[in-house]
């Protein structure tokens, strides 16, 4: 995974909607579709990409297959956004 992969799954506003819809915990794909006026396969796409890109993992529980936030992923993302707001304060 790197940050090529997950600048080009976050650009999409779709796959931000779903990463935000997983804020709030684990939901199965049916669950996360039930908010989109999209296909299953639309779905199933937008969550490959943000697993591939390491922002979602899964969890097969049963017959159903969970996704959620990969929250190790997101903070290597804002510490090394930090970082850079870091680099301009310490050059003013």
């Amino acid at each position: 995974m790197g940050f090529q992969d997950t600048f080009k799954a976050l650009s999409d506003p779709t796959r931000r909607e779903i990463l935000h819809l997983l804020r709030d915990g684990a939901k199965t794909a049916g669950e996360i579709g039930s908010h989109f006026p999209i296909t299953g396969a639309s779905i199933s796409h937008h969550l490959s990409v943000l697993k591939d890109a390491g922002l979602v993992s899964d969890d097969k529980r049963g017959k159903w297959i969970y996704y959620e936030l990969n929250l190790s992923v997101l903070d290597e993302i804002t510490g090394w956004i930090a970082g850079l707001k870091g680099g301009k304060q310490d050059e003013a």
